[in-house]
């Protein structure tokens, strides 16, 4: 049985304090939100490997209180973008302006809100292609290029995209390719009766708590570092690969289902984001390698956005979330 081995004393020593203030993360959290325990969690494993999320729910669900909060928690700085339809690529990332000095004159780099730690891409399929594809770029990149000089963005740095599902006039879908980027699409859904009365109880009174910084910049750095350390065996990296396989459609072995549902099914960067994503739930969880419960429990953020449904999907209104259980069902287990 594989252990998590560190491979230095440092990392050692960051481990056990991590370990320590894994409890107080949800504590400091819920001084600001109530329930939503499940996208919080896949929130915190976005943050701890490194990746990028598409958030989907309706307006008012506290979206941006949430990723502010947990932008605190980490002392990561904290930008939010409102994405419209009149907005710019130079809005985002930052735009050359002439400037005068001693010396003359000269162009100076002004640095658009994209260089934060943190970014609350709000309604992003508001905003023309062109625009989405210069925020796309820089989540890819980690860098903005103006007059041919590139300039690192900080780091660590993620990009929380929202999607709002029910008013779809006047969008700018994201390309499948693009949506591809995105670790996980986390779906946000409206809260039970008892949690709507405590939110209200809790934003109509005088009461505020302050989150307190728990961990900094360098230290989500530092945690990377420790989720790509934690062990996998083969047998659950091939039933990663098998999972992601077997949601595309006309291949060797696809279940029938698939073929008659599915016109486009994951590729490669699923079964990459389901295996890190799970070391960094195992890591999260207090475990020193990852089990099979890990990689199933991802199922469905990494594939929402990566599987493409045909007609008669949307017709007889089956979902993916709905595909990914039998996904799981059908495909073998190590």
């Amino acid at each position: 049985m594989e252990t998590l081995v560190v491979n230095k004393k440092s990392d050692e020593m960051f481990l056990g304090e991590f370990l320590g203030k894994r409890p107080q993360i949800h504590s400091e959290l819920a001084k600001r939100i109530v329930g939503q325990k499940k996208v919080i969690e896949q929130l915190l494993l976005a943050v701890f490997s490194g990746g990028h999320c598409l958030i989907t729910g309706a307006p008012g669900l506290a979206k941006t209180l949430l990723i502010k909060s947990i932008a605190q928690i980490f002392h990561l700085e904290f930008q939010r973008i409102q994405f419209t339809p009149d907005l710019m690529p130079t809005d985002i990332t930052g735009v050359e302006i002439l400037q005068e000095n001693q010396s003359g004159r000269s162009m100076i780099f002004s640095k658009g809100p994209i260089f934060a730690n943190m970014i609350l891409a709000d309604e992003i399929n508001r905003t023309p292609p062109k625009t989405q594809a210069a925020l796309l770029e820089a989540m890819q990149e980690h860098q903005v290029t103006a007059g041919g000089i590139r300039h690192s963005l900080p780091e660590p740095f993620f990009v929380l995209a929202t999607q709002n599902p029910v008013e779809m006039e006047g969008t700018y879908p994201l390309p499948e390719a693009q949506l591809d980027r995105f670790m996980f699409n986390v779906v946000i859904d409206y809260l039970p009766e008892d949690d709507e009365v405590a939110v209200i109880a809790q934003t109509t009174s005088t009461r505020h708590e302050e989150i307190k910084p728990l961990f900094t910049a360098e230290d989500v750095m530092e945690i990377h570092s420790l989720v790509r350390q934690v062990p996998i065996s083969e047998g659950l990296i091939r039933y990663a690969v098998k999972l992601a396989a077997a949601s595309r459609p006309r291949q060797q072995g696809a279940p029938d289902f698939v073929n008659q549902y599915i016109s486009w099914g994951a590729g490669l960067r699923a079964p990459q984001a389901l295996v890190l994503g799970a070391k960094a739930r195992a890591l999260l969880e207090g475990r020193n390698m990852v089990i099979i419960e890990d990689l199933q429990y991802l199922v469905a953020p990494v594939m929402r956005h990566r599987v493409l449904l045909n007609f008669k999907a949307e017709a007889e209104r089956i979902t993916v979330d709905d595909l990914v259980q039998r996904l799981i069902q059908v495909t073998p287990k190590p």
